[in-house]
């Protein structure tokens, strides 16, 4: 006996073609969302890394420059450090040097003549007072361009200054230069 198959089996053959096929559809959809799901939380993990690590970096920055401007004020309290020890050094090179030019006033000062005044502006001295005559000025003028501590004497101005007791007195203004040798021969 022949048996013949009404069924419609093309019909379920399709059937079940469709239905394999949207499965698989179904499965290549979920594998799709999956995929994303999973390549978006690693890019989200990622780009947490990394500004975590811009935040790092920012707040290395932010010490670094904190540090820079302390390196700034260090550095002008260096200069200012540096400035008082050239000024003490200065101090301490002409400590004695005045007391030498003093010395030295006195030594050129002939007879008969008197300061009333001496004062010194850089290494300028300006002398002034009264001599009992000019020969005196003269000689005194002689005496500090012989000393080592002073160079170029100049004469300003002279004054007859007569009195009873001294006919020929006269007053005088002067100046007078140290000489660079004397305080670099004190310095050493």
């Amino acid at each position: 006996m022949v048996r013949i198959n009404l069924l419609p089996w093309r019909e379920q053959r399709r059937e079940e073609r469709r239905k394999r096929f949207w499965g698989a559809m179904a499965g290549v959809v979920l594998a799709a969302v999956a995929i994303t799901l999973l390549i978006n939380e690693y890019i989200g993990a990622a780009m947490d890394r990394q500004i975590g690590r811009n935040a790092y970096i920012q707040r290395e920055i932010d010490q670094l420059d904190a540090q820079i401007s302390q390196l700034g004020e260090l550095r002008s309290q260096r200069q200012q450090l540096l400035e008082r020890m050239q000024v003490i050094q200065g101090l301490q090179v002409n400590r004695s040097v005045n007391g030498h030019l003093f010395d030295q006033l006195v030594r050129t000062l002939p007879e008969g003549v008197y300061f009333s005044s001496v004062s010194k502006v850089g290494k300028t001295l300006s002398i002034s007072g009264t001599a009992e005559s000019n020969n005196r000025i003269s000689e005194l003028m002689r005496g500090l361009e012989a000393s080592p501590w002073f160079a170029v004497p100049n004469l300003i101005e002279v004054k007859s200054a007569g009195t009873r007791e001294v006919a020929q007195a006269s007053t005088f203004k002067l100046t007078v230069r140290q000489s660079p040798s004397s305080a670099a021969g004190q310095a050493q």
